[in-house]
């Protein structure tokens, strides 16, 4: 019953953030926090002119600012836009001065920790039960890497996973975010749609890649592990292993319901060079198990001879059995490590690999992050300096595969990586050089 005027004015006390949310309550109070004459004053204060006539006073000055053209042509909500869609540009010209500098080893901006705070970016996850019912889950804890950050959720009141249907990770940031304070759950948000994937029949059409006494581990292509109780077969904890390189875009620039993809590369084709498209790759390699790195290492100058591309592969070979000088040792006891608000434990032979490969300008080719499980292989070892047994990592997408044999030395109980060899899809080489391999 109270007037819209007297209304109004209660409102213009309030700031941008609770304007929004006060927005909500009705169709009355929509109308109502939409007024011109509140948001333009917001705008005005918060994007002041960069140049103004120093003779003009300031009574002009509000005149000019506050005028009745500014306010009463303008559509209902249009200085509301106005300051938002200021805000958010406001908000991407910073993220662009952090991502700008770039790691010249990893090929990926240097402080994409900063860049993500600057836009309050966080991460959640909605499972879909089979009724449609959505189930949200918000709080988690980060572990930062070279090129990837590792995103993990648990709770103690997951749904039953034979009711869920799908998982989707999203990438969650403020309308306004504001550098003073850390994002608010309850005012206005943005989400963009990472990845969806499929629950159902988890355990018959996933692939599991490592066990402990408390959970099982399943992978989903890309980069998500759920940790399931062996007794109950329900869902434990939830972790994701995010690359940083489309990171930032992802998880800021797609919508709630569809993905962001990045343009295409425009290749610029070099009819001089006879094998343009087949060198000059640099690999960094990161394996970790979320708090500890147990290799860490960048390899240049990889190449592929026209006679190693088979199966619409090439070959680029980056630890070769033959030469011991380049075998790597892996440091550390192997293992992912996981927690509950219950329990925590540690998956053996199972850990994160990091693969980062960028062509011939330093520019990202491939790129993931993803969980990955260490089987023993039936052969033993034919190298002379090592007699222990052989391990293998094998990893596959739609752009790749990466194989890895190591050797386990019982004398100094470690692995060595004694063969490391990645073969890259001659589709995704042609489109994005121009050849035709």
């Amino acid at each position: 019953s109270m007037p819209s005027e007297m209304l109004v004015n209660i409102l213009s006390y309030l700031d941008a953030v609770s304007l929004l949310c006060v927005g909500c309550v009705n169709k009355r109070f929509y109308h109502l926090a939409n007024d011109n004459g509140i948001w333009l004053k917001i705008y005005s204060s918060c994007f002041q002119p960069k140049r103004t006539i120093w003779t003009m006073k300031s009574k002009q000055k509000e005149a000019v600012s506050l005028g009745c053209t500014a306010l009463h042509d303008r559509k209902p909500g249009y200085w509301k836009k106005e300051y938002i869609f200021k805000q958010i540009a406001t908000v991407k010209s910073r993220v662009m001065r952090l991502v700008k500098p770039v790691d010249p080893y990893t090929g990926l901006p240097c402080k994409n920790k900063e860049a993500m705070k600057a836009t309050g970016l966080s991460w959640m996850i909605v499972l879909k039960d089979k009724s449609g019912k959505e189930h949200v889950v918000e709080k988690a804890d980060l572990s930062f890497k070279d090129t990837s950050v590792t995103v993990l959720w648990s709770s103690t009141n997951w749904p039953c996973l034979d009711i869920l249907s799908t998982l989707k990770l999203f990438g969650v940031v403020p309308l306004l975010p504001d550098q003073s304070r850390a994002p608010s759950k309850n005012g206005p948000r943005r989400r963009s749609l990472i990845a969806e994937y499929h629950l159902a029949n988890l355990t018959e059409s996933s692939a599991a890649v490592g066990a402990d006494k408390l959970v099982q581990l399943f992978s989903l292509n890309p980069g998500l592990l759920i940790g399931l109780w062996k007794e109950k077969n329900e869902i434990a904890f939830v972790m994701a292993s995010l690359h940083y390189h489309q990171l930032l875009e992802r998880s800021t620039l797609g919508s709630a319901t569809v993905q962001y993809v990045l343009p295409p590369n425009k290749p610029i084709f070099d009819d001089v060079d006879p094998e343009y498209g087949l060198h000059d790759y640099n690999l960094h390699l990161d394996m970790h198990g979320r708090s500890c790195t147990y290799l860490c290492g960048t390899f240049k100058s990889l190449f592929c001879r026209k006679g190693d591309i088979a199966n619409g592969y090439l070959r680029l070979s980056v630890v070769s059995l033959k030469d011991n000088t380049k075998h790597l040792p892996l440091i550390g006891t192997l293992g992912l490590s996981w927690e509950t608000g219950v329990f925590k434990g540690n998956v053996k032979d199972c850990y994160m690999m990091d693969v980062t490969l960028l062509d011939e300008t330093g520019k990202p080719f491939w790129c993931f992050s993803a969980p990955v499980y260490m089987e023993q292989s039936s052969k033993g070892s034919s190298l002379f300096d090592y007699m222990g047994h052989i391990y293998t990592i094998d990893y596959a997408d739609s752009e790749g595969k990466v194989s890895v044999e190591l050797v386990w030395l019982e004398e100094t109980k470690e692995y060595f990586i004694v063969n490391l060899v990645l073969y890259i899809s001659t589709k995704k080489v042609n489109n994005w050089y121009g050849t035709n391999y």
